[in-house]
């Protein structure tokens, strides 16, 4: 005789298979799982390789991730907002065609004028072909990735991301290449998740057409003109700051930065997770009012015993990594609380995203840009690297006051 569920019980399961819920869930446990493997990724270089050495690994692959930033041309959100009613292969073709090749581009400009853009880096021009290369593939898997999600098969990302945790097995063999060691285990992981993407894609029936799509571009380019400035300023920061800190307090600094905002970003992730995947359900239709508050609540519920615990337990993971970088918990314990006005911001990103609404998306944007940027510059030189902390929760209070504005002007509260 089948055994009747509780209501509750078979509400809660329902809630759980909604396509918001569940691609939030696969986005939020890929990061999780992104995050854990960083963990280890890290506390092993550390205690593989020199502080000076990571320094440097983790400038040169945030001058990557800036390159693939800037390459991006709004295209790879374009392939989120635009899946669910044009050819899928001309689509995901194209974002894969035009943005590598700019990144390639920007690559070969970047390595040629590294002795002025940041001396620090001359090593890349030793390197160059694997520079590019990693680039290159770092370029596609980056678009693969929105895919997964367009198509609300978060559960891929999720897979994509476990395979990545492969660049842990890449850093003993290569500890005699110093930087470059732990640069190169960054990359191949890269290459493995280029190839899993491709197998994965073709069981959604998708296969990337290698062609560019003139008329695609023509219609999507308003809303990518939009989305690529926002996501230029929103993202550059994170790039930027590692090159910053190496500027002005030096590789170890830098090191102890990154080590900090990489653990720290397990929290970033959980706003990250909900609020792409509130984009992904409102371009394909879903009901707005109602996405946002399931939104924030849900958030909210993991987020705050999550930034409680990592504030109580911040110095045993720091020290985990190394003793060198427990100094970094004065900066944990800012950037963790910061994470409350980050999710704010970044939901009404999501909101404006799907309204089309580009003024208020630069507004904000710039103004997150502009502020971290500028404060974390000037703070770091008045109380050293905590003045970067000080810097991310002054720069996103403001912005969530900012945005509470922007809503009551509009309307929309």
């Amino acid at each position: 005789m089948a055994v009747a569920l509780p209501k509750n019980f078979s509400e809660v399961r329902h809630h759980l298979q909604e396509p918001l819920i569940r691609n939030s869930f696969f986005i939020m446990a890929s990061s999780l799982v992104a995050a854990g493997f960083g963990f280890f990724f890290w506390m092993i270089a550390a205690r593989l390789y020199s502080q000076a050495d990571v320094g440097i690994a983790t400038a040169l692959m945030s001058s990557m991730g800036l390159l693939i930033l800037i390459s991006r041309l709004g295209l790879d959100q374009s392939v989120i907002r635009f899946f669910p009613s044009r050819d899928k292969n001309r689509v995901l073709g194209t974002a894969l065609l035009v943005p590598t090749a700019v990144a390639l581009g920007a690559g070969l400009i970047f390595i040629a004028a590294v002795d002025v853009i940041s001396p620090e880096l001359t090593i890349v021009k030793t390197v160059a072909p694997l520079y590019l290369a990693f680039l290159g593939t770092y370029s596609i898997t980056w678009v693969f990735e929105g895919a997964f999600n367009a198509l609300r098969k978060s559960e891929h990302y999720f897979t994509l991301n476990l395979l990545y945790g492969s660049r842990i097995l890449f850093l003993p063999p290569l500890i005699f290449l110093g930087a470059m060691g732990i640069f190169s285990a960054y990359g191949l992981s890269f290459v493995l998740g280029l190839i899993l993407s491709l197998f994965l894609l073709s069981r959604c029936s998708v296969r990337p057409a290698l062609c560019v799509d003139r008329v695609f571009l023509r219609e999507a380019w308003q809303f990518s003109a939009g989305a690529y400035i926002a996501g230029i300023l929103m993202s550059a920061p994170n790039m930027v700051i590692p090159i910053m800190v190496l500027h002005v307090l030096g590789a170890e600094s830098t090191a102890s930065y990154y080590i900090t905002y990489a653990i720290v970003s397990i929290l970033f992730m959980i706003p990250y997770a909900f609020t792409t995947s509130l984009f992904v359900e409102g371009s394909h239709g879903g009901e707005m009012k109602r996405s946002v508050f399931r939104t924030l609540a849900s958030m909210f519920a993991l987020l705050i015993p999550a930034i409680i615990g990592l504030s109580l337990f911040g110095e045993q993971i720091l020290n985990l990594i190394g003793k060198d970088y427990v100094e970094g918990m004065a900066l944990l314990r800012v950037l963790a609380f910061s994470a409350i006005f980050v999710s704010v911001c970044q939901t009404f990103i999501s909101i404006a995203k799907v309204r089309n609404d580009l003024r208020s998306l630069i507004v904000i944007s710039s103004f997150v840009s502009v502020a971290l940027l500028g404060l974390g510059f000037t703070l770091m030189h008045l109380f050293g690297l905590i003045g970067m902390g000080y810097a991310w929760l002054i720069t996103y209070v403001l912005g969530t006051i900012l945005v509470v504005l922007i809503l009551k002007r509009k309307g929309w509260i």
